[in-house]
């Protein structure tokens, strides 16, 4: 008798197709010899117990999962390892290598070619300093001359900003080549996020600082409105067309392992999800032919921002739970998860809060303003406590091995955390609960003296040559 079978039991030799399935199957204890075979390959070629018959090893092994150290990753000048160094040499006598250790013996080299390494990551320090100058401009308790101090930080973050954008230019025009070979490198280029999250705040402290210091009156204002109109507009179709083709660039030019996942993959989408903030911030003083456009547009885009920031959440938790916190030097970049539910949760307040006194959906008294503002208020508190896991969990991680060494990474302890307070201020004004003001008070205090902080060990920085040197700046994979 022929040794294959059809799953209908009629014997039909040379053929072991399953009238179910197309699978190749061999039946137990026959000498693979004695098989008269088709062209076609067997379907299964794994282990087999003693009767022959194949052994289910999923899950029992590592086979049917991607070997990432196989994949050969994009060519860098110095890799380094961005695992954390403690979880990963945990019980072992040697101690680790700090790869992002300074050679005291490097040699120097003139300011003009460390222009060359002035990255797109030198725009965490103006969206920083313009998240500050709005978190000043929404102070509850407010004193006087709190306003000059605001548009001191407004006016400061307009200064640094055009210097950061001369020295990109001189970077690009000095080394030709590299403005394309920046926005593909695989790390530098997520830092092309920051650049338009400083226009974002810039448009958000000009509404605060300049449009609203106008009277309602005043024939200055009436254009400045408009402007600040096709401000978002511009801003919005910008940002959407950065995340659809960013997103789909890395998609296919590069190789990310999920077990080296850090915040810094959200960047591309952040700018977009700020379209949300921003139209809070300005639509108020919209007229209403042109408020409910921007209120939908931003609601819209706040919605694409914080999905994609929950679906990458779900990979940087499981690194986290596989690989442990990420290098020491990172961590302070950990901040960045604390941005998507804080903006979201001021957003939804201060969208809701623009909405005509007398808007109802339809028209049948059911979905009024009243109603939305309320659900803006539910949902805001269900994200301000996900922003505080987040910020309470790069917390302890940061505390726990403090960084060494400076990176333009640490402004992620400023900017995502100026979105938590402003958060924070939104919900206490909705309960009208002055404890939770003056908690904002006083994170607004801490932010300062944060800003003050880093922005020091930013000079220090690139006066003892930490940064802005070869191997030392995100133009390398890290």
């Amino acid at each position: 008798m022929d040794s294959q079978y059809r799953s209908d039991g009629q014997n039909q030799p040379g053929h072991s197709r399953t009238s179910t399935a197309n699978t190749w199957i061999q039946a137990p204890g026959i000498p693979q010899s004695s098989i008269q075979y088709s062209s076609e390959p067997l379907y299964f070629n794994g282990r087999q117990d003693e009767n022959g018959y194949p052994i289910d090893m999923k899950g029992k092994q590592a086979s049917y999962m991607i070997n990432e150290q196989s994949i050969q990753t994009t060519p860098v000048d110095s890799p380094r390892d961005s695992l954390d160094l403690e979880k990963q040499n945990k019980g072992m006598d040697a101690i680790p290598h700090d790869p992002h250790m300074k050679d005291p013996n490097q040699p120097k080299i003139p300011f003009g070619q460390r222009i060359k390494h002035f990255t797109w990551a030198w725009y965490t320090l103006t969206m920083s300093t313009g998240g500050l100058a709005t978190l000043i401009s929404i102070q509850p308790h407010a004193f006087r001359g709190l306003i000059s101090i605001g548009a001191f930080f407004y006016v400061l973050n307009l200064i640094m900003f055009s210097t950061l954008c001369i020295m990109m230019i001189l970077r690009f025009a000095k080394f030709p080549g590299s403005f394309k070979e920046s926005i593909k490198h695989e790390r530098e280029g997520l830092f092309l996020g920051p650049f338009f999250l400083s226009v974002a705040t810039i448009i958000t402290s000009t509404q605060k600082y300049v449009v609203q210091a106008y009277d309602m009156n005043h024939p200055t204002r009436g254009w400045m409105v408009t402007s600040i109109s096709i401000a978002f507009w511009v801003y919005t179709f910008s940002t959407f067309c950065l995340a659809v083709f960013q997103y789909s660039f890395l998609f296919v030019g590069h190789t990310y392992l999920l077990t080296k996942f850090m915040p810094s993959w959200l960047l591309p989408i952040f700018p977009i999800m700020l379209s949300g903030t921003i139209a809070s911030t300005i639509a108020a003083d919209q007229p209403v032919e042109s408020r409910m456009p921007i209120l939908v547009a931003g609601l819209g885009c706040q919605g694409l921002g914080f999905t994609v920031a929950i679906l990458m959440y779900a990979h940087y938790i499981g690194r986290l739970m596989q690989v442990g916190l990420p290098n020491r030097e990172h961590r302070p970049a950990m901040f960045i998860g604390v941005g998507p539910p804080s903006f979201t949760c001021l957003a939804l307040i201060g969208m809701a809060n623009a909405l005509p006194k007398d808007f109802d959906l339809q028209g049948d008294g059911l979905l009024d303003g009243n109603l939305l503002r309320t659900m803006a208020l539910v949902v805001a508190l269900f994200l301000w406590v996900l922003a505080m896991w987040f910020f309470m969990i790069a917390l302890v991680a940061t505390l726990h091995s403090r960084p060494k060494y400076f990176h333009l990474g640490w402004w992620a302890m400023v900017f995502p955390n100026t979105g938590f307070v402003i958060a924070t201020i939104s919900i206490g004004r909705e309960l009208k609960d002055e404890t939770i003001l003056y908690v904002g008070n006083g994170l607004t205090i801490a932010i300062v003296v944060m800003w003050c902080f880093v922005l020091f060990c930013n000079l220090r920085a690139v006066w003892v040559v930490d940064i802005m040197y070869p191997g030392r700046d995100e133009d390398v994979e890290d």
